[in-house]
């Protein structure tokens, strides 16, 4: 029986935890479910669980609390600050983590998420151990973004980073680059992808053209993801029951460009001025109510951060629809969230979010990038009480075929057994 280990910068419950923690952390406990002797291994740990292991320990623990702006100094020579951040990481920093693994003695590494300064790009050459790596964004194959906006410089070699604002073809992104392409050269990597859409990129890196990549969804729990009455969902939270509610949610929801609330906001001011103006109102979870809030057109309701998988249940249950209007998306968890919730969404039809929403069968596909057409789909969603149904029907279903928390899992586990047996069988020549 394999025993593996996750490695990923934090768990769902810290305070950055994000889509790749709780991703990562689900597949942990679908591995552990199934009577596999899983760990998970993170920078930073909030999770009353023994099984998710901190590193560092105490003194290291304070450390590691600036290491990631430790990390970031050399961004500083191209203007990085509070007011203007560069969404870069360098992963410099040495560590040892290496020997931690090696008391662990896994027979297999699944690293997730492991920027912020948590593994440096140079150790993964020293674990020893048959390494499955799930790409969650783009780092992995770039000069330090996550999300690339368009650049495409990975396919050749990093340089000349608009994110860095640089013309020069020996930058920062360029240093990190070459440091991946010299560390990673003959390093035998399985990868996994959650989306056709991220493989693609992958597979159009310099860093990865070679490499075989597999797309598995992200699984979730669809016994605890599942549809809660309506009415019952709304009573719960105080909601209104006589109005059509439109759920909108993200890490930092409002603030992060990414995740598309610009547009969705254009989007809600078109139909503040339509005959929808008082059938419609909003609920926002990942962020709380601003000092000076935006004007969206509709009464909103801010929820703040979730960690609570029963509230956010109950606010997928209570919603009509959801709209994730990410500009771009490795995933788009939330997304297959709300679906297993039996909640259809209206997203673009863009990157790994085309996994998810099927267009007019369990939520819209609006054109990339036009507010009016994220307008169009939400109205066209929510106008028909009989199409409307079909549609949350479609979505629950959708969840239960390729979301499936154990059907993931047993995919990831003939993933792990292939990898650790070629690992054997290269090690053995």
């Amino acid at each position: 029986m394999v025993l593996p280990l996750l490695i990923n910068t934090c768990d769902p419950k810290a305070e950055e935890g994000a889509g790749d923690a709780r991703a990562a952390y689900r597949l942990h406990q679908g591995l552990l479910k199934l009577g596999i002797n899983s760990q998970m291994l993170v920078q930073d740990k909030k999770i009353d669980d023994p099984t998710v292991i901190a590193y560092p320990k105490k003194l290291g623990q304070i450390i590691s609390k600036v290491r990631p702006s430790l990390d970031a100094l050399p961004l500083k020579l191209y203007g990085h600050s509070k007011r203007n951040p560069i969404y870069m990481r360098l992963q410099w920093l040495p560590n040892n983590l290496t020997s931690q693994i090696a008391t662990l003695n896994p027979d297999i590494i699944n690293l997730h998420w492991i920027c912020d300064g948590f593994v440096p790009i140079e150790a993964l050459a020293r674990f020893n151990k048959p390494i499955v790596w799930t790409f969650h964004d783009l780092w992995s194959f770039t000069g330090g973004c996550c999300y690339s906006k368009g650049c495409d410089h990975y396919t050749k070699s990093c340089g000349n980073c608009p994110l860095l604002g640089s013309n020069q073809a020996f930058d920062l992104s360029s240093w990190v680059w070459k440091r991946k392409a010299k560390a990673w050269q003959n390093l035998k990597l399985t990868i996994v992808t959650p989306s056709k859409w991220l493989a693609e990129c992958a597979q159009s890196s310099s860093l990865f053209q070679n490499s075989q990549i597999k797309v598995i969804p992200n699984g979730l729990d669809i016994g605890i993801y599942k549809p809660i009455e309506r009415q019952t969902a709304r009573n719960l939270l105080n909601l209104p029951q006589n109005k059509q509610l439109l759920l909108f949610g993200a890490l930092n929801a409002t603030g992060n460009k990414r995740k598309g609330f610009h547009l969705l906001q254009a989007a809600l001011q078109k139909l503040s001025s339509s005959e929808w103006k008082d059938k419609i109102e909003l609920i926002v979870f990942g962020a709380s109510q601003p000092e000076n809030p935006v004007d969206l057109g509709f009464k909103v309701y801010y929820q703040g951060k979730i960690f609570d998988e029963k509230k956010l249940v109950l606010l997928y249950c209570a919603a009509d629809v959801m709209i994730v209007p990410s500009i771009e998306e490795a995933f788009g968890q939330t997304a297959s969230e709300s679906l297993a919730c039996g909640t259809p969404v209206v997203s673009f039809d863009s990157t790994g979010l085309k996994d998810i929403v099927d267009h007019q069968k369990n939520g819209y596909r609006a054109k990339c990038f036009s507010d009016q057409d994220l307008a169009n789909g939400i109205i066209w969603v929510i106008e028909n009480k009989q199409r409307h149904k079909k549609l949350c029907s479609s979505a629950r279903e959708k969840a239960e075929q390729k979301f499936n928390l154990e059907l993931i899992t047993r995919s990831y586990l003939s993933v792990y057994e292939q990898a650790r047996t070629q690992f054997n069988r290269d090690r053995a020549i």
